[in-house]
């Protein structure tokens, strides 16, 4: 039994990476903006970020000729200018080769995952889920890996890392059941206990497959003396829990061969919706704001790098103006981490530029991209490239942090002796509450607390048991002292739930703790099943709530007395002042304002934001000196009052990115690229009115685009990948 009682991190330990020691890993690079193609360069494509990222080694197979060569397709996008990365998914994939026996004589269809009815989970033809055995891995690292190493590129992105929690029946997972556990395969429904331990299992395959895979990409890019970068584009730690998939997520920054992460959050993780006050809806911005903090916190401490992406449009069809309300939320939300300044840009762009979408809800007409969206979409991302990492931080009372751990993904499939947690409400309900009210929440880590910045800026805690479980003690002798060294802890929790009596660390080998919180609280000189109360602990406090935060938001009005506790908490206990309530958020980022405006919250009074403001929303790229943010919307303005060189001619925003800028007495060119089938338009800082405005060599200069006060001249063109000149002359 010893290996049932071990945790999931000590057991994935055993098969720790061979490319290094030590956990702490800073990436540099001159990649700051990237995307994910399956095709070749194309100019309706041509996005102009720094990195392209091909996908697949297998190509399309629509395509006709031999384009879909992966080497021809790595070709056609270095003879354009982009450093060429690789992604593909390791838990699913073009690898019919090796389901259908083609590459080692033998078919590998049960290794798929597997539910409890028999049925296969696909992610589409002849493509199922996986359950990563050791031969598909080393089928990943010969027939893919090692390909595009020699191939020339540096950098593997193995995206999605899931193992769907309602599976765990197939064969090759019962294989792996008695390879781990050394006993024979459980199902899962049958107990909380079988179900924990599948989650662990699940969890740790796909640990064990990026590192193998990761630590072969390093050790073979080595022979070719090459220094291979590995990193893992996946899902929030927020959406899988609520999506019900199990995934490694923080724990991977546990090993030397994981270099970053990417964040994919869009509109198509973000508008699951959530409960609060009641009612269950769609939060776009308020769910990515926690889904981008969930991976921020859980990569901040390491030092790995972080890329965050958002989607213009989303995997589901919908229609073009749901597409870009949606994606001005997301986007808001993403720069509101001001530490994040790298990007993907978009997946997809063949989708995004090429696809056919309803114009509107109320239609049936589809379309391509509208021209104003495109041109939108070029104003934002292109301001990506310039993004300043920022020490300023979110309006509001900054400090109150809500505990996650990876064991929220573990407990949420199958459910057990009746008891529910919809929509992860365990979770929201300590965090919408406070946002809700304007109050910037943050997350951290339990798999993280051993970093002294895990908590460094936190001043009050958030935390329950509910919905998770500490899967190692140590977490509980950081978050004491912590505790005891000042810090503010609030748990709620009835420790009632199914999962508390399962054999883990807690309740085995000398341990008889009845709920997991009990071991934390007797660390604090608190009693096992403490009534609810405040509790001292050296210079800190502990506040116990014996309510699930569920409770907080699935009735109206339910977070009254939470929201009461937490403010007397920030303020009298962690002496952190008077905690402010506000319908909005707002950050200062160099010369951009970001600035969202929440409904359901204290009033709908709209955000006025003051300065000599050009709005990136609009893809006009007008001029104001005061704009208005309206409840439930969100807004995005670059102040020409704090560019930090106003004297110097350069382009402020623009739906294009500018190349082979010269600056030479009284003029200023360069040449602007961008995607064919888009319209460019471009705001252009200046020393005076320009006299002349070539482009193309054709004058265009139009007195009405000369703006006086912001010394701004607008230009507008059609875009072109091989790039149109732009000249100034003053």
């Amino acid at each position: 039994m010893k290996k049932l009682l071990m945790s999931a991190l000590a057991m994935a330990s055993l098969v720790a990476c061979n490319s290094g020691t030590g956990t702490e890993v800073k990436v540099e690079d001159n990649v700051k903006t990237t995307f994910q193609s399956s095709r070749e360069w194309r100019p309706t494509i041509d996005n102009r970020g720094d990195a392209v990222m091909v996908y697949g080694v297998s190509g399309n197979p629509s395509d006709k000729g031999d384009i879909h060569v992966f080497e021809n397709r790595v070709k056609s996008w270095r003879d354009r200018g982009y450093i060429v990365h690789f992604m593909t998914g390791i838990a699913w994939g073009g690898y019919q080769d090796y389901f259908t026996g083609k590459w080692d004589g033998k078919m590998h269809l049960d290794e798929g995952q597997v539910t409890a009815a028999g049925d296969t989970i696909w992610h589409g033809r002849m493509v199922p889920y996986i359950v990563p055995s050791e031969n598909y891995l080393k089928y990943m690292k010969e027939m893919h890996v090692k390909r595009v190493i020699d191939a020339g590129i540096d950098a593997i992105f193995m995206e999605e890392p899931e193992f769907w929690a309602r599976a765990g029946y197939s064969e090759s997972f019962k294989r792996e059941w008695k390879e781990y556990y050394g006993f024979d395969w459980r199902p899962q429904h049958e107990s909380p206990e079988n179900t924990y331990l599948s989650n662990k299992l699940k969890y740790h395959l796909y640990y064990r497959a990026l590192n193998e895979v990761f630590t072969y990409a390093k050790e073979y890019g080595k022979t070719k003396g090459m220094d291979v970068k590995c990193y893992v584009p996946t899902h929030s730690l927020v959406n899988y829990s609520q999506w019900k998939i199990v995934s490694p997520e923080a724990s991977l920054a546990s090993l030397p061969c994981v270099d970053g992460y990417i964040a994919q959050v869009w509109t198509g993780t973000s508008r699951e919706p959530n409960y609060y006050n009641g009612k269950p809806r769609e939060r776009v911005f308020e769910t990515a704001y926690l889904e981008y903090g969930s991976m921020e916190s859980m990569t901040a401490p390491t030092g790995r790098k972080m890329f965050f992406l958002t989607d213009p449009i989303e995997d589901w069809p919908r229609d073009w103006v749901d597409y870009k309300m949606n994606y001005q939320a997301t986007f808001t939300a993403q720069l509101l981490y001001p530490n994040i300044a790298n990007y993907e840009i978009m997946p997809w762009p063949e989708r995004i530029y090429e696809g056919l979408y309803k114009v509107s809800m109320d239609s049936d007409e589809k379309a391509n991209i509208p021209r104003h969206y495109s041109t939108q979409m070029q104003v934002m991302i292109n301001s990506l490239n310039k993004m300043p990492v920022s020490e300023n931080k979110v309006s509001g009372s900054n400090g109150i942090s809500v505990l996650m751990g990876n064991s929220l993904m573990f407990q949420r499939f199958p459910t057990h002796e009746g008891y529910e947690d919809p929509q992860l409400s365990n979770f929201y309900g300590q965090a919408l509450p406070l946002i809700k009210r304007g109050v910037p929440v943050r997350t951290a880590h339990l798999e993280n607390l051993g970093f002294k910045e895990a908590l460094a800026s936190t001043k009050v805690l958030l935390m329950s048991y509910s919905n998770m479980k500490p899967m190692e003690p140590e977490a509980h002798k950081h978050l004491a002292a912590w505790v005891k060294n000042g810090g503010v802890l609030v748990y709620s929790g009835r420790d009632n739930d199914p999962f508390q009596t399962v054999q883990e660390w807690w309740n085995t080998n000398g341990n008889s703790y009845a709920a997991a919180s009990d071991h934390l609280f007797e660390l604090m000189n608190i009693a096992a099943g403490a009534p609810e109360g405040i509790y001292e602990y050296g210079k800190g406090t502990v506040c116990i709530l014996r309510h699930d935060p569920k409770e907080y938001v699935l009735a109206e009005g339910g977070d009254k007395d939470f929201i009461e506790t937490v403010e007397k908490m920030y303020s009298e206990y962690a002496k952190a002042g008077k905690l402010e309530y506000k319908n909005s958020f707002y950050l200062e980022r160099g010369p951009y304002d970001i600035v969202a405006v929440v409904d359901e919250s204290i009033s709908d009074k709209p955000y006025t934001v003051k300065g000599m403001l050009i709005d990136l929303f609009d893809p006009e790229l007008p001029i104001y000196t005061s704009k208005d943010v309206v409840s439930g919307e969100e807004g995005y303005f670059l102040d020409v009052n704090r560019i930090a060189d106003k004297a110097k001619p350069q382009v402020l925003a623009a739906a294009s990115r500018e190349y082979d800028e010269k600056i030479d007495g009284n003029s200023y060119s360069f040449v602007a690229k961008s995607p064919i089938n888009t319209t460019n338009v471009s705001r252009v800082l200046l020393p005076a009115k320009p006299s002349s405005v070539l482009v193309n060599g054709t004058e265009v200069f139009d007195e009405a685009a000369w703006h006086e006060a912001s010394k701004t001249y607008l230009v507008k063109f059609e875009n072109n990948p091989d790039g149109v000149s732009v000249k100034f002359v003053w």
